[in-house]
C-alpha cells in the first residue's frame, strides 16, 4: 500500500467513536427506551450539579430524556446572585451541544441555594416544601472527595449530608428513586488493604450518627488530633 494511501490511526479511532456515537444519537432520538421513558416528564432534585460528574448528568438529562424541570442544589456564594451561580455552570463547554440544540432547557434548570454540609441542605422552607410536592426522583452526588480533608468538614458533607438528602428524600411525596452516587474509596480502611471490595453494603466502623455528634459538638483542634491518632 502507498504511503499516501495508509489510514492514520488517530483518525481511523476518530471515524471509529464517531460512527458510535452516532448510533448512540440515533438510538436516543427515537426517547422510546425504558430509561428514557422513565424520566419523561419527570422532575428531578440533583446535588453535586456543578461538579464535574454533575454537569455530566445535567446536561444527559436535559438531552437524552425529556424531564420536565431539574431542581439543582448550588452553593451561595458571596456577592453572586443564584442565577449568576447557574450562568458560570452553564459557561463549561459540556452544554456546547445542549445549547445549540435546546436552548431553551436552562429554562427548565432551576437553581436551588442551599449547602450540603449545613442540616437541611441550607435550603429554605419556601424551597423544601416545592421540592418535596414536587421532586419524584433524587440524585445525590455531593461529596469532597479530598483525601486530606479535616475529619470535621468531611463528615458534615459526606456523612451528614447524606443523612439529610436522605430526609430530604423521605419527605418527598412523589419519590419514585433515589440514587446516591459515592466514591469508590468509601470502604478504604486499613484492614480491608489487599482485600477485595465487593459492590455490597458495608456496616461502617464507626456509628455514622455518633461521628456526626462529635463533628457538632467537638472543637476542631481535637477532631484533628482523634483523625491523627
Amino acid at each position: 500500500m502507498d504511503t499516501k494511501d495508509e489510514i492514520d490511526p488517530a483518525q481511523a479511532l476518530e471515524e471509529k467513536l464517531f460512527s458510535r456515537n452516532k448510533a448512540m444519537d440515533e438510538i436516543t432520538a427515537r426517547g422510546d427506551s425504558a430509561v428514557q421513558q422513565f424520566y419523561c416528564g419527570a422532575t428531578v432534585f440533583v446535588t453535586g450539579g456543578s461538579g464535574f460528574l454533575g454537569k455530566q448528568l445535567v446536561e444527559k438529562l436535559f438531552r437524552a430524556t425529556k424531564v420536565a424541570k431539574v431542581f439543582v442544589l448550588l452553593r451561595p456564594k458571596k456577592g453572586k446572585q443564584m442565577l449568576e451561580r447557574l450562568q458560570e455552570m452553564l459557561q463549561d463547554p459540556v452544554f456546547n451541544i445542549l445549547r445549540d440544540t435546546q436552548p431553551d432547557f436552562v429554562h427548565k434548570l432551576i437553581p436551588i441555594a442551599g449547602d450540603v454540609a449545613d442540616l437541611r441542605l441550607g435550603i429554605s422552607d419556601r424551597d423544601w416544601d416545592t421540592i418535596t410536592e414536587e421532586t419524584e426522583i433524587i440524585m445525590h452526588m455531593a461529596a469532597t472527595t479530598r483525601f486530606d480533608e479535616p475529619l470535621r468538614v468531611a463528615t458534615l458533607i459526606n456523612v451528614r449530608g447524606a443523612r439529610e438528602a436522605l430526609l430530604l428524600g423521605k419527605a418527598c411525596k412523589k419519590l419514585k428513586s433515589y440514587v446516591h452516587v459515592s466514591t469508590a474509596y468509601a470502604q478504604a480502611c486499613d484492614f480491608r488493604i489487599n482485600g477485595d471490595i465487593l459492590e455490597d453494603f458495608y456496616k461502617s466502623p464507626v456509628d455514622p450518627e455518633a461521628l456526626i455528634k462529635i463533628a457538632e459538638t467537638t472543637d476542631e483542634d481535637r477532631i484533628n488530633k482523634i483523625s491523627d491518632e
